[in-house]
């Protein structure tokens, strides 16, 4: 009977050194999403449209290569839909000159983002969810202070945070 419990208890703590491995990738791999979005969101603030086009790029790569196979069934589904959006729009500014059609696009791609962001709960950071009234668009933020994308420089600190996700 003692090798029994002693097996059942070594097999738990495989199973369970294994899922906190998983886990631990799936956060590396969802805080390189994060930091892709930022950069982003940080080009649109600072009205640089040649560096979102690159960093839009680099988002698609992470988004393409985030190994969705270690999800729950129900956030695989979530990763599909949102990141569907996410996709389209990260091409659309990839592929646009215009930094004034880049931010169209980006709504909805922050829209999703923060979709991911509030249902994953795998930031290593503090995440803020900013708010720009004149825009009426959320964003999110690796920093307190806003940095609005919508407006750049022309109302680059126009916004309020609305929520705070912690870091987990």
């Amino acid at each position: 009977m003692k090798r029994i419990f002693v097996l059942m208890a070594v097999i738990s703590s495989v199973i369970f050194s294994v899922a906190k491995a998983q886990t631990a990738t799936l956060k590396t791999d969802f805080d390189k999403t994060l930091n892709a979005y930022f950069n982003l969101k940080n080009d649109l603030a600072k009205d640089n449209a040649t560096l979102a086009r690159q960093n839009a790029k680099v988002l698609l790569t992470n988004i393409e290569s985030f190994p969705t196979t270690k999800l729950s069934p129900s956030l695989q589904a979530l990763w599909k839909t949102e990141t569907a959006i996410i996709k389209t729009s990260a091409l659309a500014i990839s592929n646009e000159k215009a930094i004034k059609v880049q931010r169209q696009s980006f709504w909805a791609l922050s829209s999703s983002m923060i979709n991911l962001a509030k249902s994953f709960k795998s930031n290593s950071e503090v995440v803020y969810v900013q708010y720009c009234p004149m825009a009426k668009k959320s964003w999110l933020n690796e920093v307190e202070d806003v940095q609005n994308p919508f407006y750049g420089s022309m109302m680059y600190d126009c916004g309020e945070v609305t929520e705070t996700i912690a870091k987990k």
